[in-house]
């Protein structure tokens, strides 16, 4: 029997009154890719952070070759050839793309690191990036420094899908090569096409744990879920084709020059780097430092949202209430009304079922799934003309995709003007009704009836 590189025994974590990892056993053995699925807040990335020597444990054996060991930092991990790429982004933005590199690399730099990076200037700064350049930039140091066991935290959530092929390829090759790779994804068919094991969390605890071969993406949603069937098979539905929708309502803006009116659900469908990044914050009013330039009601959900979404140190009800300050509900005169953002903060965790330690809590200590959730009520509670939502479902389990999905489209029922931008091209011709293609700034919308292929020439620049 092959001795696993890196082994978890009954291990258990809590938070307070939340019990985030019940009893788990995870074995990453060499020459395997091992997929970790699971709910938001199923304690998939707890048990990564615990393994990464992030946090400790408060019951259970980590052992490495065989052998028991006590992590107690990052760099302790490291030193025993475990290196992770985060569901949020550690590079320094101030830095060029070349200097965080080198902070990265060591004697044992691996090529694949500067395969990923190719036909981008190294002298970037960083916080010129957009984020799947950025998530490529993260893939890149994990490589960069060696090491046999690779913790991947959602590295595909805003890749497009030429570049998840990408990415799985050179995980595949680095298992080959005798590394283990665990691999935490929201994508049942990714999983499927990538992994050799899956196991999968369910409330902290293992529901399945076994081979990917002859498993399917509804059977998967089940263990994840508690139940099967139509989650599971709406994701995996076919494409459809833009819709035939004529706009009826006022228009509240301009994309590119194309007219955004009331009650539109439009899908931005760009290829990294056209541009679409800089569109989205001019019609939101910010700059691209991210301060807001002009006073409008247009509310703003960013594709990363531990920088520019939430401050992560602040509790969930400061979280909410940030850009909201003048909110009549918790003003009273020029002073803020804890108490009464508190309750509302309570109504919004139970609305939108956010798993949290109460509106004290801080934002920090919930799943990027559940943090996503505070982003986009606190959108929402602004009462926009306008929403722009950029990735909203990136590290989104099924269940809190379709009701992200769910809710914009309420949204624009009720007479906002949606716009989402994704990276995912499916789930932008499954959600809009119009989809807008972004090729080196211009903007041209894809004409009604438009199949995936089309639309992605467009994108390319391969099609009018």
């Amino acid at each position: 029997m092959t001795t696993a590189l890196l082994e978890l025994r009954g291990i258990t974590k809590s938070f307070g009154a939340v019990r985030a990892v019940r009893g788990v056993d995870l074995a990453l053995v060499p020459g395997e890719v091992h997929a970790l699925l699971g709910e938001n807040g199923a304690g998939k990335s707890t048990l990564m952070h615990i393994a990464y020597g992030m946090i400790a444990p408060d019951g259970g054996v980590l052992e490495i070759d065989g052998r028991a060991v006590s992590l107690g930092s990052p760099r302790e991990a490291r030193a025993q050839g475990i290196g992770m790429v985060h569901q949020h982004f550690t590079a320094i933005e101030a830095l060029t793309i070349e200097e965080n590199i080198r902070l990265a690399l060591g004697p044992g730099a691996r090529t694949p690191a500067v395969r990923l990076l190719e036909g981008v200037d190294p002298r970037t700064p960083v916080h010129a990036l957009g984020v799947a350049m950025r998530q490529r930039l993260e893939i890149a140091k994990a490589l960069a420094v060696g090491g046999r066991v690779l913790l991947l935290d959602e590295p595909t959530a805003v890749l497009a899908p030429s570049e998840v092929d990408e990415l799985l390829g050179i995980i595949r090759s680095f298992a080959r090569e005798g590394g283990s790779v665990a691999l935490i994804t929201h994508k049942l068919p990714e999983a499927i096409a990538g992994a050799d094991r899956i196991t999968v969390l369910r409330h902290g605890a293992v529901t399945f744990t076994g081979p990917v071969a002859g498993q399917t993406a509804e059977a998967l949603a089940g263990y994840m879920l508690g139940e099967a069937g139509q989650l599971a098979r709406a994701e995996a539905a076919p494409s459809p084709r833009v819709a035939s929708v004529e706009p009826t309502g006022a228009v509240v803006g301009t994309i590119g020059g194309v007219p955004l009116r009331a009650g539109d659900l439009i899908g931005i469908a760009a290829v990294e780097g056209n541009g679409q990044r800089e569109l989205l914050r001019e019609l939101a009013g910010l700059s691209n430092t991210g301060l807001r330039t002009s006073d409008s009601d247009t509310a703003f959900i960013p594709e990363d949202r531990t920088t520019e979404g939430i401050i992560p140190e602040l509790s969930v009800t400061e979280n909410v209430v940030l850009g909201l300050q003048r909110d009549p509900r918790w003003l009273r005169g020029r002073r803020l009304d804890w108490e009464a953002a508190r309750a509302r903060t309570a109504e919004i965790l139970s609305e939108f079922s956010i798993r949290a330690g109460g509106p004290d809590a801080l934002a920090s200590t919930m799943s990027g799934g559940n943090q996503q959730k505070v982003v986009l009520a606190r959108a929402l509670e602004h009462a926009p003309r306008i929403l722009i939502a950029e990735n909203p479902t990136r590290g989104l389990d099924i269940r809190a995709t379709h009701e992200m999905h769910g809710r914009l489209r309420s949204a624009a029922l009720r007479g906002v003007a949606v716009v989402i931008y994704s990276t995912d091209l499916d789930e932008v011709l499954a959600l809009a009704d119009r989809v807008l293609v972004v090729h080196r700034g211009a903007v041209h919308e894809a004409p009604a009836g438009s199949d995936r292929k089309h639309v992605g020439a467009m994108m390319l620049g391969l099609a009018p």
